[in-house]
C-alpha cells in the first residue's frame, strides 16, 4: 500500500463517498491521516525500460473499457466508524461502528447491516500485535489489532483493522473484498457541500451532545449540562453537524440499536443523493466532495485499485439500497453484562445472504427491513 493522491482520487470519487458515507456517520473521533491505495501496478502498464516497436501497421484504436468494468461481484465492503481519542497518549482506535455492505453478482442492488459493537465473537490470533487471540467483544478487534510491539504509544488503526476484517469475516463467513476506516472529522463538510440531507426521523432524538445552536454541552461530573437539541419524528432536513449528532445518540430507546438503525437510514439518504444527482460526472462537484473529506479515509481495496471500486458502486441504482437491522439481545456470566449476541432470526439472515438467498428471507421476516420513511 502507498499513499494515494491525484486526479484518480477525484475523478471516481463516488465509490469513496458511498464507502465513506457509511464509516463517517458511526462516531466521534479525530482525522485518520491517511488514505491507503493499492500498491500494484497499473495493469497493462508495459515495462520499464522497454523499447519501443520500430515499425507498426496502421490500426483503428478500440476504446479502452472503463475501470472496474470487469467487476461483478458478488462484493463485501467492510465500514468501521472508530474513536481515535489522539488527545489521550497511546488511545487505542476502537470500532464503534462495523458495517457491512454486501453487493450480488450483478451489482444491481446492495444489503447494508450493522453488527452490534459489542458483539461477543472470537478474535484470531494476530502475530503482529502479538495478540494470542480470544473472545470478547467486536470492538476490540481494532484496538488489539492496532498495537504495534516497541511503539506503544503510537497505535496503528490500518493494523487494526486487518484484525477487525479477519474477526467480521470468520463471524459472517462472508469473504471481505474491501473496506474502509473512517472517523467524523469532516463529516459536517460532507453533508454540508451536498447541501443538507433529507432523513426521516423514527423517533424523538434528545442529544446528549449538542446543543440546538449546534454549539457542544459542557462536561460535568456525572454527565452534560446545559440545552438540548432534540430532533422531533418526521421527515427532517439535517445539516453536517445536526446528521453527525443524531446519528450518534444511543441513549436513546432502543439503544444502540436504534442508533444503527438511524445510521443506516442516514447513509441511504447519503448515498440516494449523491446518486441522484450524479456526482461522479460533475468534476466540480467532485472537488467539493474531495475538499470536505480530505484525509479522513484509510481505505483497503484487496487488491483491487480505488478507482476500480468506484466505478463498480457508482452504478449502483439508489431505490436498491436496502437497510437490514439485525435483531440482538444482551448476554451476561455471573449476572453481569458480557456483551451481545445476535438472535437465531438475525444469524440466519447470514447464511441466507451467504446463499443468495436474502430477499426472499426478508420476505418472510419483513421486520428486519429498516424502514426509510413513514
Amino acid at each position: 500500500m502507498v499513499l494515494g493522491s491525484g486526479a484518480p482520487r477525484r475523478r471516481w470519487l463516488l465509490g469513496l463517498v458511498l464507502l465513506a458515507a457509511v464509516a463517517l456517520v458511526a462516531v466521534g473521533g479525530v482525522v485518520v491521516t491517511r488514505l491507503v491505495a493499492d500498491r500494484s501496478p497499473e495493469r497493462g502498464a508495459a515495462p520499464a525500460g522497454s523499447a519501443r516497436p520500430t515499425t507498426a501497421a496502421p490500426t483503428t484504436a478500440s476504446p479502452s473499457p472503463p475501470p472496474g468494468a470487469d467487476i461483478t461481484g458478488p462484493l463485501n465492503l467492510l465500514l468501521v466508524g472508530v474513536d481515535t481519542r489522539v488527545s489521550v497518549p497511546g488511545w487505542e482506535p476502537h470500532a464503534d461502528a462495523v458495517l457491512v455492505l454486501h453487493v450480488p453478482r450483478g451489482l444491481d442492488r446492495a444489503y447494508l447491516f450493522s453488527l452490534p459493537r459489542d458483539l461477543v465473537v472470537d478474535i484470531p490470533a494476530f502475530p503482529r500485535a502479538n495478540y494470542r487471540g480470544g473472545r470478547t467483544k467486536l470492538t476490540h478487534a481494532m484496538s488489539y489489532g492496532s498495537r504495534v510491539p516497541g511503539r506503544p504509544k503510537r497505535p496503528d488503526p490500518a493494523q487494526g483493522y486487518d484484525l477487525l476484517r479477519s474477526t467480521v469475516s470468520g463471524y459472517t463467513g462472508l469473504r471481505i473484498d474491501a473496506g474502509a476506516v473512517v472517523t467524523f472529522s469532516g463529516f459536517d463538510r460532507l453533508v454540508d457541500s451536498l447541501g443538507g440531507v433529507d432523513v426521516y426521523v423514527d423517533q424523538r432524538v434528545v442529544s446528549r451532545h449538542r446543543q440546538p445552536d449546534g454549539q457542544h454541552r459542557k462536561g460535568a461530573p456525572g454527565g452534560y449540562t446545559g440545552p438540548q437539541m432534540v430532533y422531533e419524528k418526521g421527515t427532517r432536513h439535517l445539516t453536517g453537524w445536526q446528521a453527525l449528532d443524531y446519528s450518534r445518540q444511543r441513549y436513546i430507546p432502543g439503544g444502540d440499536y436504534s442508533r444503527q438503525r438511524h445510521q443506516q437510514q442516514l447513509i441511504r439518504a447519503l448515498a440516494r443523493k449523491i446518486l441522484d444527482q450524479g456526482l461522479a460526472r460533475d468534476p466540480d462537484r467532485v472537488q467539493q466532495v474531495a475538499d470536505a473529506l480530505g484525509d479522513t479515509l484509510i481505505f483497503a481495496g484487496g487488491g483491487r485499485r480505488l478507482v476500480d471500486l468506484a466505478y463498480a458502486l457508482g452504478g449502483l441504482p439508489a431505490d436498491r439500497f436496502v437497510l437490514v437491522g439485525l435483531p440482538g439481545a444482551s448476554v451476561g456470566s455471573g449476572g453481569g453484562y458480557r456483551g451481545e449476541q445476535l438472535t437465531s432470526t438475525g444469524r440466519r439472515f447470514l447464511t441466507e445472504l451467504r446463499a443468495g438467498r436474502a430477499d426472499a428471507y426478508l420476505a418472510e421476516h419483513p421486520s428486519l427491513r429498516v424502514k426509510t420513511q413513514p
